[in-house]
Parts: C-alpha cells; structure tokens; sequence
C-alpha cells in the first residue's frame, strides 16, 4: 500500500502540471463542443418540428422533406457509431478528401460537437413536441410565424426542461474526450499514457486520472443543479387577484364594491 501511495506521489510529483494542463483541456473541449454541439441540435431538432399542411406549396414539402432526411441521417450516423471511430473518420478523412490538415483544437470541437449535436437533436424534437400543441395554436392565432413561435413560445419553455439533458451531455463529454488521444488530442487521458509510459506507474497514474475526471464531472453536476434550481425562480408566488384592467374597463370585484358601500 505504501508503494502505491509512493507511486502517486512520484507521478504527480514529476507530472503534476501536466496533469492539470490536460484536465484544462479536456474542459475547454467539453465545453465549447457542448455548446457548439446544443447549437446544432436545437437547428436540427427545429428543422425536424417543421409542420407541413395540406395548403402548402408543393415546393416547401419536397425541400421540408429532404431537410428532414437529411438531418435523420445525420442522427442515426452519428449516434450509432462510437466517438472514437467518428474521431479517426473525421481527421483522417477531411485531410484525404480536401487536403486539408486539421489541428488539434479544430479536430476535437468538430468530433464533439457533431456527436453531442446528433443526441441533442432528438433530445430536442422530444422536448419541443412535449409543449401543449395548444400554445402553438394560440400564437398562430394571434399571427405569429414559425419561427416566431419557436423562438418566442416554444423553445424558452423547452430550454428549462432541458437543461438536464445539455447537462448530461457535458459530463459525457468530459469523460468522452478521453477517445480522442486516438488523434493525439492532449487531453487529460492523452497525459494519463504519457505519464505510465515514462514511469511505468500505470496504476498510480490511471488512479490520479479517476479522481480528477471524477472532481470534474461532480463540480459540473454541482453547477448545473445551481443553475436548475436558479430557472426555477422562487419556490414561493404570490398570485395576482387583481385585474389591472379592471378600473379601466369598469369592472369591479364584489369586495370592492361592498367596500366603498
């Protein structure tokens, strides 16, 4: 037991620093491919909700409908394959087909966020068909367009409901970016190899890992939940009982008028 403690003191000793240096990254890749990720998730999920009636133009359904395939077929690839495999696919194929060398900071945002969008995607199309049709039917009434009534109606009650998904995705994505060393991303995992490589303390090494993707991955869920209980508002609302049109319409409720009797 000493000797394993020993030889977690010698690894982050040596190696502390690295150590750190990849959790930074592996942050900062979590976090803009999730956002990025949420981004083209609310597009796709938007663009799989589009209505399309029997009074529309013949045009608008042939495009409505090869948008939708289009987007199906982007979730099922890339939810029914494995990050690590997209990962390979995506750097060695860009360079291939157009020549161009990604890096390491534009290959893991790309990775993450395609694959964060597909899930999103779906997570999204659930949330906004879980509003009351009846409030998509009221904003229709009063005139508003499509996109009116998604960006004004639908998707801010969509957004809370969802905020526990988005969040789930991020601590995935911590966890996940440890495939990408695959494409020599230096990550926090990328370090983990590098650091049993030099020492062969893979044990000790693999130990300081866990502990800090675990402190990453619970002070997320911490923040998310504050974040949570902040959209909630307060737990405590005081309803209004009074019409503010009442006296401008020259109606008055019955205390009022047994009051100035």
């Amino acid at each position: 037991m000493s000797k394993f403690i020993d030889d977690i003191v010698k690894c982050w000793t040596l190696y502390g620093e690295s150590y750190i240096d990849g959790a930074g990254r592996t942050i900062v890749i979590s976090l803009v491919g999730t956002i990025i990720g949420c981004i083209i998730g609310f597009a796709v999920g938007i663009v799989q909700t589009i209505p399309v009636s029997k009074n529309d133009s013949l045009a608008k359904k042939v495009v409505v409908k090869i948008l939708k395939i289009i987007m199906r077929m982007y979730v099922e690839l890339f939810r029914g394959t494995p990050m690590i495999v997209q990962a390979v696919f995506l750097f060695y194929g860009v360079q291939m087909i157009w020549d161009v060398t990604l890096g390491m900071w534009p290959a893991a945002f790309l990775v993450v966020s395609v694959n964060t969008g597909a899930y999103m995607a779906e997570t999204v199309r659930g949330g906004i068909n879980s509003i009351d049709p009846g409030q998509t039917e009221g904003a229709k009434a009063i005139g508003m367009t499509h996109v009116q009534t998604m960006l004004s109606v639908i998707l801010p009650q969509a957004f809370r409901n969802l905020i526990p998904q988005i969040g789930n995705n991020l601590i995935i994505n911590i966890k996940d970016t440890s495939v990408l060393s695959i494409i020599s991303v230096t990550d926090l995992f990328f370090v983990h190899k590098s650091v049993a490589g030099a020492l062969y303390k893979y044990f000790a090494s693999a130990t300081i890992t866990m502990l800090i993707y675990l402190t990453l991955t619970v002070t997320a869920s911490l923040l998310l939940r504050m974040l949570e209980k902040k959209l909630d508002g307060d737990s405590s609302f005081d309803l209004a009982t009074t019409d503010t049109l009442a006296h401008t319409s020259g109606m008055l409720t019955y205390h009022e008028k047994k009051k100035d009797k």
